[in-house]
């Protein structure tokens, strides 16, 4: 006669209605981080794999469980909890879009660089987005992207992420105000910061492109294409060189603006939160 479960000594087990409830609150704590490395630059990028992202999203599943609390199963079951869900997820993916946003700065400065020098069709498929851009934009979203990592920024805003448990607990509400107001302000300063990255280098660009004209102007002999695109091409390699100092201290300040503006608007959505 085999002998009864409760009678044997060694390893307890957990009841299977046990497993069923930690497997849900444990999914149920994965939603707001599990959406923010979905979405935010270098964890949402394509070249990081699937699977590592997946497991990224488990591991700090396991931190968000073990060290705070989820709802009772009685209201995960519930169809209010669907509600519940969609808040979690909204959390998570309002610092990611803030993020995406501000960030969309380096592309558009290394957009409207290109197009000043004739450097608009070098473009092919950006690794982290998917999509055809040129060349020039593409090294500037590598070049913030990899200050932003070395400078542990990708940390300090998962570390924001989480923190928000502490002031928007799981399943709660949230003030969705300044999370637009947030919007407006990233949509702004990206505007604003990548005007202040371009400019310099776009104007001395349209220098040369006057130089150019005033050139063939004055010697119609002249071949256009055979000096002018070689001289615009070399000046903004030049430029670009001597430029990357400015372009560190640039993205360093956009990065330092962008974690700013996700703590503030985490702060804010917890305040009154309904």
């Amino acid at each position: 006669m085999l002998p009864l479960a409760n009678t044997v000594s060694g390893i307890p087990g957990l009841p299977l209605t046990e497993v069923v409830e930690v497997a849900l609150q444990f999914m149920f704590a994965m939603l707001r981080v599990g959406a923010f490395i979905v979405a935010a630059p270098f964890f949402g990028a394509r070249y990081i794999m699937l699977p590592i992202r997946v497991i990224t999203g488990v591991f700090l599943g396991i931190v968000v469980y073990s060290n705070f609390d989820m709802p009772p199963v009685e209201q995960l079951v519930k169809l209010s909890a669907v509600g519940m869900v969609l808040t979690e997820i909204a959390i998570g993916l309002i610092p990611a879009l803030l993020l995406t946003i501000l960030f969309g700065a380096a592309s558009v400065a290394g957009d409207r660089i290109a197009s000043t020098a004739g450097l608009g069709f070098a473009a092919q498929i950006d690794p982290a987005s998917g999509t055809n851009a040129p060349v020039v934009s593409q090294i500037f979203s590598l070049f913030l992207l990899g200050l932003f990592v070395a400078t542990d920024g990708h940390l300090v805003a998962l570390e924001l992420v989480i923190k928000t448990y502490e002031t928007i607990p799981a399943g709660a509400g949230f003030q969705a105000a300044p999370a637009l107001s947030a919007g407006q302000e990233a949509a702004a300063m990206m505007f604003q910061m990548s005007t202040q990255i371009m400019m310099p280098i776009v104007t001395i660009l349209l220098l040369v492109n006057v130089l150019i004209g005033v050139i063939t102007r004055s010697a119609p002999q002249m071949n256009i294409f055979s000096f002018g695109f070689p001289m615009t091409l070399t000046a903004t390699v030049v430029l670009l060189f001597f430029n990357a100092p400015a372009l560190a201290v640039a993205f360093e300040h956009l990065t330092d603006e962008a974690l700013v503006l996700l703590r503030d608007t985490l702060r804010e959505m917890a305040n009154g939160r309904g």
